[in-house]
């Protein structure tokens, strides 16, 4: 399991957590467009995608770059993200 972390991710628009492994070498773009297309599936299209949001860290608010791989990132195990 070196090649994923787990991640808490909050969603305030419905009102959720959940616990997530991703994995370190794909894009943050990637990895939040996968989340928000498993979001409309999950809510039977309640949750509407935005190009908009983000994914901000919840401990410093900063905003993730979609541009760099999770590896590049601060992102670790136990790491809590919401997408806004």
């Amino acid at each position: 399991m070196n090649n994923k972390i787990l991640i808490e991710l909050e969603i305030p628009l419905i009102e959720k957590k959940y616990d997530l492994f991703i994995p370190i070498n794909k894009k943050v773009g990637t990895i939040k467009r996968l989340i928000e297309e498993a979001l409309v599936e999950l809510t039977d299209n309640a949750y509407v995608i935005k190009e908009d949001t983000n994914l901000h860290s919840k401990d410093n608010g900063m905003i993730y770059d979609v541009n760099k791989t999770v590896r590049d990132t601060d992102l670790q195990n136990g790491s809590r993200v919401i997408l806004l």
